[in-house]
């Protein structure tokens, strides 16, 4: 039987450090390379520098380790990218195009790769948002999550290659670091309130928004990778739902834990960009192809948001054991 071996590309990222960990415990240490832009990562046996943008690079490291798997989470978010639209575009594209061409020229068995909600605009149905409608995607961001869906399907049409994608929500996590995207307020409120008892918000209070928690993100990238190849009908990208909420239903159910929090709304330029995305997601085609199903709620995720933030706090007042970055991202030094 033919060995797996997999690439995480932008293992450090949001994303990426979660589900290193998780194919990890699936597949086994050994067989899981994490690959990021920084030099070197404490207590990384398995870890490669690599700049997706140097195909020659990447080729050569899915050569030599004998890569079978691609999971590419490298990418410069709808916020931070409005901010460099250049940097955004070439990452963000020509890394796509970079992994497609080695894969297919490899002849790997897999690539994943997750689009987003940025993909659909102000002309695309506010709720409900289904599978296939108008996209107008009003961010660089977007507009290459887009163009990518339809790469993914021009290499698997025309090339077999076998490419698998999610188009995430925002996504909240209480191990992960803020990756400059416009849902990060439903991250960084929980450290305010536990911190600080209150919040600055820059969306408005009533902007609804699909979420989701980092463990169902998580879970549903194993299930469409593991999913028999048959099952997966979709090439270009999976619409996926979970949750969808406000700033101030968000706020009223961590009141129920923390009931002094306070919330102020001072919207700013990422108000428009969410203005122009849906407030809630048809995933029904995710859910009859390959069985996904979430197992968090808004009450259920905010109330383990709170509880394993909590047990970070009262570690991290030991300094010796934590290590801490300005995007309120925890890491026990013995675990990273």
């Amino acid at each position: 039987m033919k060995s797996t071996t997999i690439l995480v590309i932008g293992a450090c990222g949001q994303i990426g450090s979660e589900l290193t960990i998780a194919l990890r415990k699936r597949h086994g240490n050994a067989n899981v390379i994490a690959a990021d832009r920084p030099a070197e990562i404490s207590g990384e046996a398995r870890y490669r520098q690599l700049d997706v943008l140097n195909m020659s690079m990447l080729a050569d490291l899915v050569r030599q380790e004998q890569v079978t798997q691609i999971y590419l989470l490298a990418a410069m978010l709808s916020a931070t990218g409005e901010q460099n639209t250049g940097a955004a575009w070439k990452l963000n594209m020509n890394g796509l195009l970079d992994v497609l061409k080695v894969a297919s020229a490899q002849r790997l068995d897999k690539v994943f790769w997750p689009s987003s909600i940025a993909i659909f605009g102000p002309g695309s149905p506010k709720h409900l948002c289904p599978q296939d409608t108008l996209t107008e995607p009003n961010t660089v961001y977007g507009i290459s999550k887009r163009a990518g869906e339809y790469w993914c399907n021009y290499y698997f049409e025309k090339h077999g290659l076998d490419v698998r994608s999610i188009r995430y929500p925002g996504l909240i996590s209480y191990t992960s670091p803020l990756g400059g995207g416009t849902t990060d307020y439903a991250v960084a409120i929980f450290h305010q309130a536990l911190e600080q008892q209150s919040y600055s918000c820059f969306l408005e209070e009533d902007t609804c928004l699909p979420m989701m928690y980092m463990p169902d993100a998580i879970r549903a990238t194993l299930e469409l990778m593991e999913a028999p190849a048959e099952q997966v009908k979709i090439r270009t990208s999976y619409n996926l739902s979970a949750l969808s909420f406000s700033p101030c239903d968000l706020a009223a159910a961590i009141r129920k834990h923390i009931p002094a929090f306070e919330i102020a709304y001072r919207p700013d330029s990422r108000q428009a960009i969410a203005a122009g995305w849906p407030a809630s997601i048809n995933d029904v085609s995710a859910r009859l192809d390959w069985g996904w199903e979430p197992a968090f709620d808004l009450e259920t995720m905010v109330s383990d948001m709170l509880e394993n933030l909590g047990a970070i706090k009262r570690e991290r007042e030991n300094p010796r054991n934590w290590v801490h970055d300005d995007n309120y991202f925890f890491t026990r030094i013995d675990e990273a």
